[in-house]
């Protein structure tokens, strides 16, 4: 597997396991991201860079990134975004 095959499959399982949490959950830290250190399916060493944003208006929609890298090489890394609608009956915000 590729450097590059491997971070694409390392930010792939991340934001999968962030899209897994649902809205009610993600709406509760949103906006929120933080970045931690971790290793990719391969073993690499690398940082994992999270965030999740409103995507417009507080209570809508929410994006979610991932970014996967190596320390040393960030522009290098990998960079997955997705969105996490807001469903009728998600609830409200707390």
């Amino acid at each position: 597997m590729s450097q590059q095959e491997d971070l694409t499959a390392a930010a792939d399982e991340e934001i999968d396991r962030a899209m897994d949490l649902g809205w009610a959950a993600l709406a509760k830290l949103t906006p929120w991201g933080d970045t931690f250190e971790g290793f990719t399916p391969e073993g690499r060493e690398v940082c994992f860079e999270r965030a999740y944003l409103w995507e417009g208006e507080t209570g809508g929609d929410i994006r979610v990134e991932v970014t996967v890298y190596e320390a040393r090489a960030y522009e290098d890394g990998v960079r997955h975004t997705r969105l996490m609608p807001r469903e009728p009956g998600d609830g409200s915000i707390v």
